[in-house]
């Protein structure tokens, strides 16, 4: 009525759309009149409104409640291509100063997906804030103006995972959605199964270069909101080939179990853990990728077969599992694919603790899949000692670690050859050795020496307590007895060894002694010969008093074989008879 009674008109942009809306209504075009309201609520749109960020938005959300006639005009389209312009200018902005990278999700990667910390990141900009609190129909547009306009992926896609944060996957969003609709709680169910599914079409699924943009996490729990809400089979099938080539980046913490737990009907029966057997099959049957951790090259298959036997770990403490379901559960990994049984040993123990009634077939079936030769050298102790394994199996790990054992010994043994002896050994020290021989080289030999004064050790006590701190921190009391007692036993072998080379030379010492001197018998003073005194028990007075005369005998007449050996290549003749006359007559006396 003012406009018709030419007033100056109150434009605002509460207001403005509502005028377009009826000067359309009421064909108020130029038409019939130059300068009419169509024109004017057109000019102030454009000028005014979509240059305003804030301006745009109360448009776009008056938008809501005048559609159709408000899409008609285009006045959503132009409020849309406006709000992605302006964020675009917002992100390539030179003069703003930014404390951190924009719209990063690198605080959420490598951990458990946590809902307050992905609106915590939304509300560092306010219109980011802003655009995620639009209706999905608007948002949608939004994403995929941006896009048109060429903003990076690295921006768009944290866009869509913290919508997704706010609408799909915060409980207090959705306990608000159904306090608003009391009496509909399923519609609000089919609203946020529709925002879910819709949000699946515009996340780039199937790009590899998302992988670094958007943490796996949130992958697994967009999944588990999918479950939960009964989202059908094929509308999850993008979501579950993304994880599976993503399962390498995935920790534990985040794969899919029941919501209820062990307190659900059966664990190993949920589509929870249905979804999860399906991830793991598809990454298998896909080619197996690699990729460089340092100078390292990584094997992705042997890193996700781990995380699947840790996996399974849990699902073994369901009473109600049977064997032939985990056998199953167990096949979905092909053993070429485990580097290491570790995690898979563990897992048959728990479902063998859970599971005690089991007959001894089933106990069999379940256990041939672990290969003794792949477990580490505790937990091989661990399965010789566990009485739920079968004997079979027991059998099998205790010849692993005899193995272990011997390959233990010959290590400090090349390694104790080598440090006494210098080049004793023909054969190349092993890898092991040679890494325990160069930390025990790194001491000098004064140090070395000084410390095995002090405190009565050996080298092989060296070796044997490196080994214990580096490799083997938490061994278990008793484990740690048993291979110290093997261990022990090599420490008496190579002393006696010792003992026995110091013996032949002191033997070859008195030999020399023996050779110089007239005689063994004591004489008076009168020069008669005396009686030898009878030593008392336990003590020697002399190194021949220690040795019988027949083991001397044999000493003498090897030194006499040997001096004739040296005479017969004509070396130091006259001084072999002097010194054999010397020792036949020591004999015969």
């Amino acid at each position: 009525m003012l406009f018709c009674y030419d007033s100056p008109l109150p434009l605002d942009p509460f207001n403005v759309l509502a005028l377009r809306c009826v000067a359309s209504f009421l064909d108020m075009t130029e038409e019939y009149s130059s300068g009419n309201l169509c024109e004017q609520a057109d000019l102030y749109l454009n000028q005014v409104v979509l240059q305003s960020w804030d301006d745009t938005l109360i448009v776009l959300q008056k938008c809501q409640i005048l559609l159709p006639w408000a899409e008609e005009l285009l006045v959503v389209s132009r409020c849309i291509e406006s709000l992605a312009f302006m964020a675009c200018m917002e992100i390539l902005d030179p003069e703003r100063e930014r404390e951190g990278p924009l719209l990063s999700l690198q605080v959420m990667v490598g951990r458990v997906w946590n809902c307050e910390k992905a609106k915590e990141i939304a509300g560092q900009d306010l219109w980011v804030k802003e655009l995620i609190a639009l209706p999905f129909e608007f948002f949608d547009r939004i994403i995929r103006s941006l896009r048109n306009q060429g903003m990076e992926e690295k921006y768009v896609s944290p866009l869509i995972v913290l919508y997704a944060n706010k609408w799909v996957l915060s409980k207090k969003t959705h306990k608000y959605l159904e306090s608003i609709d009391e009496n509909n709680g399923n519609d609000v169910s089919k609203k946020v199964s529709a925002i879910l599914q819709g949000l699946l079409e515009l996340l780039p699924l199937g790009d590899n270069k998302t992988g670094k943009v958007i943490p796996v996490s949130f992958y697994f729990v967009m999944l588990s909101r999918s479950v939960s809400l009964g989202l059908d089979g094929e509308s999850r099938v993008p979501l579950e080939e993304e994880v599976a080539s993503l399962l390498h980046f995935a920790r534990l913490e985040d794969f899919l179990l029941p919501a209820n737990g062990l307190d659900s009907e059966s664990i190993a029966s949920s589509a929870e853990v249905k979804v999860m057997e399906r991830i793991f099959s598809l990454h298998f049957s896909s080619k197996p990728e690699t990729f460089y951790s340092g100078s390292s090259l990584i094997n992705t298959d042997s890193m996700v077969a781990e995380l699947w036997d840790r996996y399974l770990s849990y699902i073994a403490m369901d009473p109600k599992l049977d064997a032939n379901r985990f056998i199953k559960l167990i096949e979905t990994v092909s053993m070429a694919d485990r580097e290491t049984h570790d995690h898979l040993y563990k897992a048959m123990s728990v479902f063998l603790q859970e599971h005690p009634h089991i007959s001894s077939e089933d106990k069999a079936s379940v256990c041939k899949y672990l290969n003794c030769p792949k477990l580490s050298q505790p937990i091989c102790i661990q399965a010789v000692q566990n009485e739920l394994m079968p004997l079979r199996l027991i059998v099998q790990a205790l010849s692993v670690q005899q193995l272990h054992t011997h390959q233990a010994f010959k290590d400090f043994s090349e390694s104790f050859r080598y440090t006494e002896f210098a080049d004793f050994s023909g054969s190349l020290l092993s890898s092991r050795s040679q890494a325990l021989l160069s930390q025990y080289m790194g001491k000098n030999s004064y140090q070395q020496t000084t410390e095995e004064e002090d405190t009565g050790g050996t080298l092989l006590d060296s070796l044997t307590k490196s080994r214990d701190q580096t490799e083997r921190p938490e061994l278990a009391k008793a484990e740690y007895e048993s291979t110290s007692f093997r261990i022990q036993v090599l420490e008496e072998e190579l002393v006696t060894l010792k003992k026995s080379l110091k013996k032949q030379n002191l033997l070859k010492g008195s030999n020399d002694i023996a050779s110089r001197t007239p005689s063994f018998r004591q004489f008076d003073m009168n020069g008669k010969t005396a009686l030898k005194r009878r030593s008392p028990p336990g003590q020697v007075n002399s190194c021949i008093g220690s040795i019988g005369w027949s083991s001397q005998k044999k000493h003498v007449n090897r030194l006499v074989k040997a001096f004739r050996k040296l005479r017969m290549l004509g070396k130091g003749k006259t001084k072999i008879r002097q010194v054999s006359s010397e020792i036949k007559s020591t004999s015969v006396a």
